[in-house]
């Protein structure tokens, strides 16, 4: 059986940057907490926890010492909560994430409703909220556009949507007569990872997606490999594998999400090929 691995797979820059701005906080003795899981793995944030790299689920939480920002980002009140106290900041907001929220923010300052596409429970939607004022909407079709929307209208995204729910929406708001003012802050990373997935599917007999069930950008990997091949697969960890899944299979790919470690990736890899 053949494994091909997809040409874009696994972490991005930003997950990347977190990653080492919590190894780097490891290396001093004061408490450290990450508010929120810093990435959407599961495996790296028990691996974290083992260091001593703490998840708090809310600023109160958090007592004395360091505390992380996760790259998802956060609402600029909670950023400004953590820094009146006497805890050090780290912030590893993705940069990609940095942009939109500034996106966000200018928008806002135009005056009118602001569209952001995405998961509501998301929390790098929550901190895009947060910076986009209280004429806010989030909708993740045009289904979920409320009947009125006050002009001018602005629309920004969560960085690991697809653009096809994008485009969705704003032709959903054009359809209105409204041309609204479009912020396309889906990062370079996450589109190359969606066509990449996309293409490898198209050409094998079945694809494993590798990454956190909670996370966003694997998921919608997941839901692109599913629409090009019937066999799509997603695993958290190599022991989900199942043989079974790949009986007659010739050729089988690998992809994995932005949150996804090469060590991961390379795990499944290597049980598929021993298959």
């Amino acid at each position: 059986m053949e494994v091909i691995r997809a040409k874009h797979a696994g972490v991005c820059y930003g997950v990347e940057r977190a990653l080492d701005m919590a190894h780097a906080a490891m290396l001093d003795d004061e408490p450290t907490y990450t508010l929120g899981p810093l990435i959407h793995n599961p495996k790296v944030v028990d691996d974290l926890a083992a260091h001593g790299v703490h998840v708090a689920k809310t600023p109160e939480d958090v007592r004395e010492g360091i505390v992380i920002i996760r790259s998802h980002g956060v609402e600029p009140e909670v950023l400004e909560t953590l820094k009146a106290r006497d805890l050090t900041v780290i912030d590893a907001t993705c940069p990609h994430v940095a942009k939109a929220q500034r996106s966000a923010a200018a928008l806002r300052d135009m005056g009118g409703t602001v569209i952001v596409v995405g998961r509501a429970d998301h929390p790098e939607v929550r901190g895009l909220c947060g910076h986009a004022g209280d004429k806010v909407v989030v909708v993740a079709s045009p289904d979920e556009l409320p009947e009125r929307l006050e002009e001018p209208v602005g629309v920004v995204v969560q960085t690991t949507e697809s653009a096809e729910k994008l485009d969705a929406v704003v032709e959903g708001i054009r359809a209105r007569g409204i041309e609204p003012v479009v912020k396309n802050t889906i990062c370079f990373a996450t589109r190359q990872r969606q066509e990449s997935a996309a293409q490898l599917a198209e050409g094998v007999d079945a694809i494993v997606i590798v990454g956190g069930k909670n996370s966003s950008n694997t998921t919608h990997l997941y839901e692109i490999c599913r629409a090009h091949c019937e066999r799509a697969h997603f695993v958290e960890d190599v022991a989900e594998l199942d043989p079974a899944w790949f009986a007659g299979c010739e050729t089988v790919g690998v992809t994995a999400g932005a949150s996804t470690p090469a060590d991961q990736i390379q795990a499944v890899v290597e049980c598929l090929e021993a298959m």
